[in-house]
This record gives structure tokens, sequence and C-alpha cells, in this order.
């Protein structure tokens, strides 16, 4: 099928490329130029494993091209999914200005049938919106001659196993009102071999945020267990383990840690907030979701401060800078506001990071970059950990904590085993883990 996914950041590209790895026939589409001319190049903009070997190999097929052009997209495909982004308002609003751009300049190049398929994460009757403006838009030789539909089709891809998620999913959700739109859509995804759900338009677009809002309350809530593991001797990852176990509960989603970020459960959770609040129902669990997870940013800063005693001109190194591992993602990341609160009290900050380090520097000022996790570690006064990369658990930590002025380690992530980390030298501190 010859398929268009206008937008080619994460969510497009990533979708693109896999589209054209099932058979299909993908045209790209991103109006900038510059990123265009690059991925033409095979110059992959974001960090995503196995994404750039396997999108080489189709623009070698010629199974995948890219383009700067709605209009040339438009005319050759006769599905077009919207992949652009839809950031958040300063009201929690989802902004759709790109949304709306994207679905005026298909109705304007629009000569004969089109299935119009919304991609990025946006609210509910969205789609209505995007059936208005296509009508409205759609040159006056062709009103009443040529028919489109507009479906929803939400991802449910992890930064750092999109491809995995793509390839393999729980469910392929789709939300259609016609059964050619239906029919369409089911040919697309029919080699996946997997579960459909079919609903309305509606449905599926609150599928999407009813989803990602819900996973983000397993986190917040786990991260507020243990705050009171701190205070009554528990040990999270105990208590975890035992709820996890509950088949009704599940094990997944409850790591207690510095907060979530990227782009999108903050986002999500923004915008299904200021859903309820224009149906007329204030989300207030929502909101407690949010403040918890903005709270346990302060709460391990708070931490640090207690245990160093004196921050200011005390030598800070931080392990992990993306928003979580397998990702170069800032985008909300909680190591931006803990080293942020950190400077302001006069830290003097160390980071190493993967893959991160380059984006960070758009974000982030005054920071010295260090080349490996031994150069980071010397002579600093602690260190946190923030993203749990997979490389981190391989450390020489008696090599480390030697280096250091003073062996005080802050585990953001509670990815190391207490006692050891206490038999290597280390003073150590994770978050729920029955510390008074």
């Amino acid at each position: 099928m010859n398929i268009a996914i206008v937008g080619s950041g994460y969510v497009g590209l990533v979708s693109g490329v896999c589209l054209a790895s099932i058979g299909h026939h993908i045209i790209c589409v991103d109006n900038d130029k510059e990123k265009i001319a690059n991925l033409k190049k095979g110059e992959v903009p974001i960090y995503e494993p196995g994404l750039d070997e396997l999108m080489k190999k189709l623009m070698k097929k010629k199974k995948l091209t890219f383009t700067s052009s709605i209009k040339e997209a438009a005319k050759k495909a006769t599905v077009i999914f919207i992949a652009v982004g839809t950031p958040s308002k300063k009201n929690g609003d989802a902004d759709l200005t790109y949304v709306e751009n994207v679905a005026r300049q298909i109705a304007v190049n629009m000569d004969s049938y089109k299935l119009i398929v919304e991609k990025s994460t946006v609210p509910a009757e969205t789609g209505k919106r995007i059936e208005r403006t296509v009508k409205l838009n759609l040159p006056k030789k062709y009103r009443g001659k040529i028919d489109f539909d507009v479906a929803s089709n939400p991802e449910f891809l992890r930064e750092g196993s999109a491809i995995e998620d793509f390839m393999n999913p729980d469910r392929v959700v789709i939300g259609v009102e016609s059964k050619k739109a239906e029919e369409l859509l089911r040919e697309i995804y029919k080699p996946l071999k997997t579960r459909m759900v079919v609903t309305n338009i509606n449905s599926a677009e609150m599928i999407k945020h009813a989803s990602n809002s819900f996973l983000a309350t397993k986190i917040s809530f786990a991260n507020a267990v243990a705050q009171i593991c701190d205070r009554v001797g528990a040990d999270i990852l105990k208590v975890t383990e035992g709820m996890g176990f509950d088949k009704r509960i599940g094990r997944s989603f409850l790591n207690a840690g510095v907060g979530y970020g990227g782009s999108c459960f903050p986002k999500d959770v923004d915008a299904f907030i200021r859903l309820s609040e224009k149906s007329g129902y204030q989300f207030n669990l929502l909101r407690e979701v949010r403040n918890v997870n903005e709270d346990q940013k302060a709460s391990f800063v708070r931490l640090i401060e207690d245990k160093l005693w004196i921050v200011k001109d005390k030598v800070i190194g931080v392990l992990g800078l993306a928003f979580k591992p397998d990702t170069d993602d800032m985008r909300n990341a909680p190591a931006v506001d803990i080293i942020k609160m950190l400077q302001q009290e006069g830290a003097k900050i160390r980071a190493y990071d993967p893959v991160s380090v380059e984006n960070t520097k758009k974000i982030l000022k005054k920071i010295t970059y260090c080349k490996d996790p031994y150069a980071l570690a010397k002579g600093c006064d602690c260190l946190l950990l923030l993203t749990e990369w997979d490389e981190f658990e391989k450390l020489d930590f008696k090599k480390i904590g030697q280096s250091m002025r003073q062996a005080i380690f802050f585990d953001g992530r509670n990815l190391y085993n207490k006692d050891k980390m206490e038999s290597l030298g280390f003073e150590y501190h994770g978050l729920g883990r029955g510390v008074k």
C-alpha cells in the first residue's frame, strides 16, 4: 500500500520505517528541509536502537523515501498519517496548530479518495475537527465529487524499544467511522497478526490518554509509597515486588524513582486534565499524580541537601541525563530540574550520559561533561544516578569510590543493592529503602 506519514519526528519516523519493513511503500514528510536532506543521506536525527540500520536497508530497497512536500505525498498516497507534534500550551491544552495545518494542506492537494489518520496524540473530538477542516478547504471543483475518511490510530511506542513495540504490539487501536476506513487499516496492519481494537474515533483518542495517564498514576503511586517506606522503615523494592505478583496489579510501572519524564506522560496527563475540565469533570486524581511527580524531584534534592549538609561549592557527579535509558530524549527529563535546583544552591555539576550530552547542552549551562563514569567520579563529593543505563550496572565501584572526595551515592532509580554498595565503602541513599 502507498502510505504517507506527515511528521518525521520520533513517532513519524519510527512508524514509517516499521510500516515499510512489513511491506508497504512509505513516503515520510517533514517541513524541515534540513532534516529531510539529512534523512535522504541516511542520517537519523534521533537515537533509537536499531532504527539507523533498518532505515538505510529500506531506503536501498526503495520502500522508504522522504520529501518536504505534502502535495507530493498527497498525490501518491491513499492513506496519510498525521504524526506531527502536539506540544502542551501553558494551560495544559494540546496545541493542535500543526495538526490543523497538515489537515488543511492535505485538503487543498487532494484529487482522489484519501484516508487521513491521526497518529499524533490528540484529545477526543479532534477527528471531527480534522474532518471539518478538510471539508472547508477542499478545492471547489472536488467538493461533492471525491470522498475521504478520517480515522484515529494512536501509537504506544516506548522510546528505547520502539521498533520491538511496533512489530510486536499488545494491540493495535483503530477508531473509524466507515467500513472502508476499517478495511484499509486492517489491511495495513495485517502482517503484524495482532489483536485489533476497533472503535469510534473519540474512543480511540481517549484510549491513548487514558492508557498513558494510568501508567503515570502507577509510577506516582509507587513514588508516594516510597516516601512512606522511608518514614516507617520499609523497603519499596520488596513492597512493589509483593504487589506486583498480584495479577490484578502487575509489576510494570511500579518502579520508584525521581519521577517520570519524556514527551508523552507529562503532556498526556496535562491534556487529559484539561479535557476533563472542559467536559465538566474535575480529574483531581490526575492532578495529584502530577503533583507527586513534581515533588519527587524536589524530595530527591532535599535528600541530597540533608546528607551533604552544605551544597554550595560541592562537586556533584550525575550519572545519566536522558529521561530513560536507550534514548537521547531530554524532554521533561528529571535530570534537568534536579540539576537546576542544585545549581541554584551553588553546586558544581559534572555529568556523563552515553548518548544525550549534545541534547543536554542545548538546555543546561555550566556543566562539565566527562568522557566516562570514572573521569566523572574523580574528586566528587557525591554521585547521583538519574538514568539507569545498562552500562552503569557494570561499573567498578571500588575504583570509583576510591577516586571520590566523599564516597556518597544517591541512587535515583534504586538500581543498586544497598548492602553491596555499603560494603564497598559508600554511604548509600536510595528512594524508599527504609532509611529513617
